[in-house]
């Protein structure tokens, strides 16, 4: 869509877009040139997806390989009960594709894994980690700051959840200079084991979305250099600062230079 106009349609769509001097038009266009990868489409995945079609991101890249279970729905909003066994990528592909037509959605019905980042970040400008295990994370992070793309992080559990964004840009931080090791196994438990707050993804995956938008638009200040902890139980929002680490194997100087040099199934050490 690049270069082209808006039409009647997408002036009365994103209307409330374009009357705001920081996006107006030119903004519009530019969220409507993006193009954004969503890894997972699950409880941080949903409200992100869901937001960033609705603002009119031209293109969205889903990657998930499972499939819509009943007790996903308490908290993952864009699957419904009728999507019970189907695979959550083409469940979000059709949700998108009923809320917004301007949207192209990209399935990858795909685990990302060392194999595939690659060339999945070679087709998007901007990166939203929604997955929901520790190497994952750290692969999305690796892989993220070596190819310099843009992502925003988000985690949760229980009643709490943290969130940041990584620019990817020479003056760093990036996720291992703050956890530069992932727990060891079993240390940590998961949703499947804890629960977590129906609603929380919500709060959580919304900040992602945001941060964004920005991203797209180029316009405000991330959350880049800084971690928020909410608290849902007391409604608290912490910050805590960022970082870089000089000697960071990812964004220091002594760094690696591929992903295929970390072991991610276990502590994601280097």
């Amino acid at each position: 869509m690049t270069g082209l106009s808006l039409d009647a349609a997408q002036l009365d769509r994103y209307s409330r877009h374009i009357i705001m001097d920081e996006i107006g038009p030119a903004g519009q266009k530019r969220l409507l040139d993006a193009s954004i990868l969503c890894i997972g489409a699950g409880g941080l995945g949903s409200p992100i997806l869901q937001y960033l079609a609705a603002a009119g991101v031209g293109t969205i890249g889903i990657a998930d390989n499972d499939v819509v279970e009943r007790s996903n729905l308490q908290r993952q909003v864009i699957h419904g009960d009728p999507d019970v066994g189907r695979s959550k990528v083409d469940s979000a592909r059709e949700f998108i594709e009923r809320q917004n037509p301007d949207v192209t959605v990209e399935p990858h019905e795909t685990r990302v894994t060392e194999a595939n980042i690659e060339g999945l970040l070679a087709e998007y400008d901007i990166v939203v980690d929604g997955s929901d295990n520790f190497a994952t994370r750290y692969l999305v992070n690796d892989a993220c700051t070596l190819a310099g793309v843009p992502f925003a992080h988000g985690a949760i559990l229980r009643f709490e959840g943290q969130v940041t964004t990584f620019e990817a840009n020479e003056s760093g931080p990036c996720y291992r200079c703050l956890f530069p090791e992932a727990p060891e196994p079993g240390t940590v438990p998961d949703c499947a084991t804890a629960g977590v707050l129906g609603v929380l993804p919500g709060t959580v995956g919304c900040i992602q979305a945001t941060e964004a938008i920005k991203l797209a638009l180029d316009y405000g200040e991330t959350l880049d250099g800084r971690m928020v902890f909410y608290d849902a139980t007391d409604m608290t929002f912490e910050e805590i600062r960022i970082e870089p680490r000089p000697d960071c194997p990812i964004c220091g100087d002594g760094g690696i230079e591929s992903i295929h040099d970390v072991e991610y199934e276990q502590t994601c050490a280097i």
